[in-house]
């Protein structure tokens, strides 16, 4: 099962284009609804002609709720960039761009919406060109455009086609038979007790599986599944997954925690990664400078320790050893987004290279810095 994300500033008709593509609304809380604004993730599904289904994953795109928006996009297969036509690419299109690229997303498309509000081709030629501008080097700069409106339907079809184009071109998530879901909504059922949701990254969970919560360690077991409110028996790696959980409360689960299987992971409060910092950002990444950190549907304050350098300059990359002030759970080639505080800024991002170093490292230790860069670009022969 493939996962759509959708990407763009606030009020250019996310959850509106969703709902007309799947029938039903993602906007699920009442303040959402009430103004009008997505604050939270919200969640919607399709079917394909070829009758596959796809799971949609709908972010805010105010910059008041980054961090919502970061805890869901991380794991999609698609992403949709969303500009409406009649006001074109916004300060948050630009950020949510930066985001996508450095996480680096598998494929996308750019949906220009709002088109029955612009009667003048000319201004929609011009929004056409500010966005390739915008995308220039990229994951999305050959992106298709798919004009749009959801208003009278109009490009719906077309762009049904090339989500389904699209989502063909994207391989199956690998199966290493480690089954780890980062949680990104937890609440309670009436009779059925604790629910998780969130997208399997890698492995399967099966009915009557042994599970543990991490970093906590809480330990339970999976009473029933469910992909797309139907009930499975299975859940398979990349499906948008909900798990309902005997042996833990809904007061011991927090969006950010992993559903394992016992054995598998252990929480770290360090990590080695490569890095790329924005060229757009005000000024490079220090030694030591405090961070956000977003890694899977986790967020913590990190420091960033700069490793063979004495800062990384803006637009360019490096290497880091990552310490958080909470413990993660996390996996090798994990990507992550590093976020300034305050003021607010989203920074840069990278892959984790070594989620478990055994030891603080010296900061310009040869050794450690060539290591590194092996398990990085290595053959696996390097890396072993």
């Amino acid at each position: 099962m493939k996962i759509i994300g959708t990407a763009g500033h606030v009020d250019h008709g996310k959850s509106t284009l969703i709902a007309a593509l799947t029938g039903v609304h993602p906007d699920r809380l009442k303040e959402e609804q009430e103004r009008e604004m997505t604050i939270d993730l919200g969640f919607g599904w399709m079917e394909l002609s070829n009758g596959d289904e796809v799971g949609i994953i709908d972010v805010p795109g105010h910059r008041d709720f980054i961090g919502n928006m970061l805890a869901g996009i991380g794991g999609i297969d698609l992403v949709m960039l969303i500009i409406a036509a009649d006001e074109g690419v916004m300060p948050q299109t630009q950020e949510h761009l930066d985001i996508i690229d450095l996480l680096n997303i598998p494929d996308g498309i750019i949906v220009l919406t709002k088109t029955d509000m612009v009667a003048d081709a000319e201004w929609l030629r011009m929004i056409e060109d500010d966005i390739r501008k915008a995308a220039m080097n990229t994951c999305l700069q050959n992106a298709p455009i798919i004009k749009v409106s959801a208003r009278n339907n109009s490009g719906l079809d077309e762009l049904r086609k090339q989500i389904e184009l699209s989502l063909g071109g994207i391989s199956d998530r690998v199966n290493k038979a480690k089954p780890r879901l980062p949680v990104d909504r937890v609440f309670t059922m009436a009779g059925f007790g604790t629910v998780v949701t969130g997208t399997l990254i890698d492995g399967e969970f099966r009915v009557g599986d042994e599970i543990i919560c991490l970093p906590g360690g809480q330990k339970g077991k999976i009473r029933g599944l469910q992909t797309h409110k139907k009930k499975e028996e299975h859940a398979s790696a990349g499906s948008r997954t909900a798990i309902n959980i005997a042996g833990i409360h809904m007061d011991e689960i927090s969006r950010g925690d992993v559903i394992t299987r016992p054995g598998l992971f252990e929480p770290t409060r360090r990590i080695d990664c490569s890095v790329k910092v924005l060229n757009r950002v005000s000024d490079g990444l220090e030694n030591n400078q405090e961070m956000k950190l977003f890694i899977g549907a986790d967020e913590t304050i990190c420091n960033c320790r700069i490793l063979g350098a004495e800062h990384i300059s803006a637009g360019s990359d490096g290497l880091i050893q990552i310490e958080t002030r909470d413990p993660i759970v996390v996996s090798r080639g994990d990507r992550f987004i590093l976020r300034r505080p305050s003021p607010s800024e989203t920074y840069g991002g990278g892959q984790v290279i070594d989620p478990y170093p055994k030891e603080r490292h010296r900061r310009n230790n040869s050794f450690v810095i060539d290591r590194l860069v092996s398990m990085q670009v290595g053959d696996p022969s390097d890396v072993l």
